[in-house]
Parts: structure tokens; C-alpha cells; sequence
């Protein structure tokens, strides 16, 4: 299988923030608040704002956009959040939106 990295955020682990593969097929590591590598602790909308800027960037690098993403994984830590992170997850994916999964 053909395979090539794509950079985002200094990842705070060992992994790639994405991967293409066979030259069609984006994956995405899933992205938190992070700034450099480190945890950067905020309220649930700033931190969603800032997971998704994350994701965002690595899109970007593949040649990509928020419009091309099909699928997409949530985990909060409180699933009373919801409401605070999908307010600010609406406003990055056009319609047809992704189908996602959230999970607490």
C-alpha cells in the first residue's frame, strides 16, 4: 500500500496526524487542544474550536477541506457538553454533513 504523512499539529504521541493512502483515502488522526504538542485547557467551545482548527490544518495539507470529510468521531468527556461542542461543530462542516459519532 502506497502511504504519505501529512503534517498538522505536533502530534503529542506516536502517530501521524494523517495519512493518504493508495493516493485517495484521507485518514485523520483525531485531534484535540493542543498548541505545539501540549494541552492547552479551555471551555468545551474553545477546545472544539481549537480540535477542529487542528483538523483543519491537516486537511488542508492534503488538499482537502471540511466539505470532503464523510465520517467523523466526537468523545466528550462529560456528555453534557454536547450542546457547547455541536454549536461550534456546526459551523465547520457545510452540508451535507459528515455522519458522526459521539460518545462520552
Amino acid at each position: 500500500m502506497t502511504k504519505t504523512q501529512v503534517q498538522g499539529t505536533t502530534p503529542a504521541g506516536a502517530y501521524s496526524p494523517g495519512i493518504i493512502a493508495e493516493g485517495r483515502f484521507l485518514y485523520v488522526s483525531g485531534q484535540g487542544p493542543l498548541v505545539d504538542g501540549v494541552y492547552t485547557p479551555a471551555d468545551v467551545a474553545t477546545e472544539t474550536r481549537l480540535a477542529l482548527e487542528n483538523g483543519g490544518r491537516i486537511l488542508e495539507n492534503a488538499g482537502a477541506g471540511f466539505a470532503d470529510v464523510v465520517r467523523c468521531g466526537v468523545f466528550l468527556a462529560d456528555i453534557n457538553d454536547f450542546a457547547a461542542m455541536n454549536e461550534v461543530y456546526s459551523t465547520f462542516f457545510p452540508e451535507p454533513k459528515p455522519a458522526r459519532t459521539t460518545v462520552q
